[in-house]
């Protein structure tokens, strides 16, 4: 079984989703340095399937359509409090190295971003980066339906730099 069946943080959030997918690696990094890893790395074709969403999100009438950049993440900079905020995301559960479940709303469908850790008896940890995705509204797997390829490339993209940890 999957941890994030197990993972009590996700289960009222499973139940019901539109969407789930999860991607797994293995790491010498710690949950806050995975973390601090995926979100803090925006490369240039990134920046461009940002840009390209924010004109479909516009046509959709979104609310939040402009994605906020800064510089890299730390690894002591990621809130493991609720509501605290990584990126365009905010904190909805957390405990420390084991868990964060990131959560992003629109009108259209709310999506979340979970990372789970689990420590290898060998040494460093199994992430399961999962997203999950309820609709709120037709635009929702509209929206979701046509971002969905680009959605697999980016988490996978963000799943190899968590694995590398922080830039440094």
């Amino acid at each position: 079984m999957l941890p994030i069946f197990r993972a009590p943080e996700l289960q009222s959030l499973l139940t019901g989703a539109d969407h789930v997918d999860v991607k797994t690696t293995q790491a010498g990094v710690t949950l806050r340095q995975f973390v601090a890893g995926a979100m803090g790395r925006q490369p240039g074709w990134v920046r461009l399937l940002f840009r390209l969403r924010m004109v479909l999100a516009r046509l959709l009438r979104l609310r939040d359509p402009e994605i906020p950049s800064g510089p890299p993440l730390r690894p002591e900079e990621i809130p493991f409090t609720v509501g605290g905020k990584v990126g365009f995301f905010t904190v909805a559960a957390a405990g420390e190295g084991r868990c964060i479940v990131l959560q992003a709303a629109d009108t259209h469908l709310t999506g979340y971003l979970a990372v789970i850790a689990e420590p290898l008896s060998a040494g460093g940890n199994r992430f399961q980066v999962t997203t999950i995705v309820r609709y709120h509204h037709w635009t929702g797997p509209l929206y979701f339906n046509v971002i969905r390829p680009f959605h697999h490339i980016v988490v996978q993209s963000m799943v190899n730099a968590g694995a590398r940890g922080p830039r440094g």
